[in-house]
């Protein structure tokens, strides 16, 4: 990545790009739309279905544990069957998960199609950050902030479209994601032409195989901290601030939006002034004194808290992003998978727990616990720095920009 400017367009830059990456990216937005799409309507849904909030954290808990472990079955799938056809797999499951999620009668019915839901997600969201960085013109850096534009956009854009459907009934988010994804389906059909397959197929085990590089077990080890702290943040705050869809939906529409622009626009600069692991830490640093603020402070420091949360989450995805495709001499495919494959189990930790925490003891301590997930995530960055340099075997390149 060193030495590439993502932002020069004459170089095949971002902006310049393929129909098939802008396919696979704009249906990546809804597939991260659908990651924050309950955020504003928890609160109706366990209303709806008279369901606790700890019961209705179980959405998040099966979505991400389903993803975690599907990751051990991407990169296998997608090495024999190809990138696109894992794809439309993914989509297709999808759709149909989430076309069952809005006609659940129960929470226990509702947990089960997002597990569905997730394993679909699982096999899209992994294989189209392969499929973009294998067709983006402009090299990885461009490819990687492409991706994470992506994120940004969807996870800014699900709060929105939650509020907009859900303040009518929580059931019309899940059809109109369905329906997004249904027209990122027929893109994906359209405009994606299979790309050639790995020399060598994918085993089930190469993703947990390749944890066995130090730099990368350290990258997902610090990833799984920080992913609690996040998700803590995404699942739990909308019980905290309990606020009508509408109100919710903008507070994280505008946590999304921070966290696209300092993902894409912010961190890149940070890096190539400062190096990237100084900051992932200082990050991982200030998201830990945000979370105790939020966790302690009146209603209005909470909201705050909220929205400025995003700019330190944007900054760690991209960070670590770039740190788990480059430190080892794994395939990306199977580095990508082996980091998410650890990193999403702390995803389904936190929004199981959170809950149960507050009701052990009070809604202080779950942002507490939070706090010092992301406080120990920057540990490991800080005492594991000697193994995370680039495969080349320098330290890991922060794009120019």
């Amino acid at each position: 990545m060193h030495g590439e400017d993502p932002f020069d367009e004459g170089a095949g830059g971002i902006l310049r790009q393929p129909r098939a990456v802008w396919a696979t990216a704009g249906a990546s937005v809804v597939a991260f739309m659908g990651i924050g799409l309950v955020d504003p309507i928890l609160p109706s849904i366990a209303g709806g279905l008279d369901a606790t909030a700890s019961q209705v954290s179980l959405l998040f808990t099966s979505y991400f544990l389903i993803t975690a472990v599907a990751m051990l079955v991407t990169g296998f799938v997608s090495s024999r069957i190809g990138g696109r056809r894992t794809l439309l797999a993914g989509l297709a499951l999808v759709v149909v998960f989430a076309a069952l999620s809005g006609t659940s009668g129960s929470v226990g019915e509702l947990v089960g199609f997002r597990a569905g839901w997730g394993l679909g997600n699982a096999l899209f969201v992994s294989t189209a950050l392969a499929v973009i960085v294998g067709a983006a013109a402009g090299g990885s850096a461009a490819a990687v902030l492409l991706y994470e534009s992506a994120l940004g956009l969807g996870m800014a854009c699900g709060p929105l479209l939650g509020a907009a459907l859900g303040n009518a009934s929580w059931r019309y988010p899940f059809f109109g994601t369905a329906a997004l994804m249904a027209i990122g389906f027929v893109a994906i059909t359209a405009f994606l032409t299979e790309q050639p397959k790995p020399a060598r197929r994918t085993s089930l085990l190469d993703p947990v195989r390749a944890l066995g590089h130090g730099g990368l077990a350290s990258v997902a080890a610090s990833a799984f901290f920080y992913n609690y702290a996040f998700f803590t943040v995404l699942a739990f705050t909308p019980f905290v601030l309990d606020m009508t869809p509408y109100r919710s939906g903008a507070v994280f529409f505008a946590w999304g939006l921070l966290l696209a622009v300092f993902s894409v626009l912010v961190a890149p600069r940070l890096q190539k002034r400062f190096g990237s692991l100084a900051v992932l830490g200082g990050s991982l640093l200030l998201l830990a004194a945000d979370l105790l603020v939020l966790g302690y402070g009146d209603r209005t420091a909470a909201v705050v808290c909220t929205v400025v949360s995003g700019a330190f989450i944007g900054m760690n995805n991209t960070v670590y992003t770039e740190l788990a495709l480059g430190v080892s001499d794994a395939p990306r495919p199977v580095a990508s998978a082996g980091y998410n494959f650890v990193r999403w189990f702390a995803a389904a930790a936190a929004p199981f727990l959170a809950p149960r925490i507050e009701e052990w003891t009070d809604p202080h301590i779950p942002f507490v616990v939070a706090a010092a997930a992301a406080v120990a995530g920057a540990a490991v960055i800080g005492t594991r720095r000697s193994s995370l340099v680039h495969r080349s075997g320098g330290p890991v390149p922060a794009p120019a920009g």
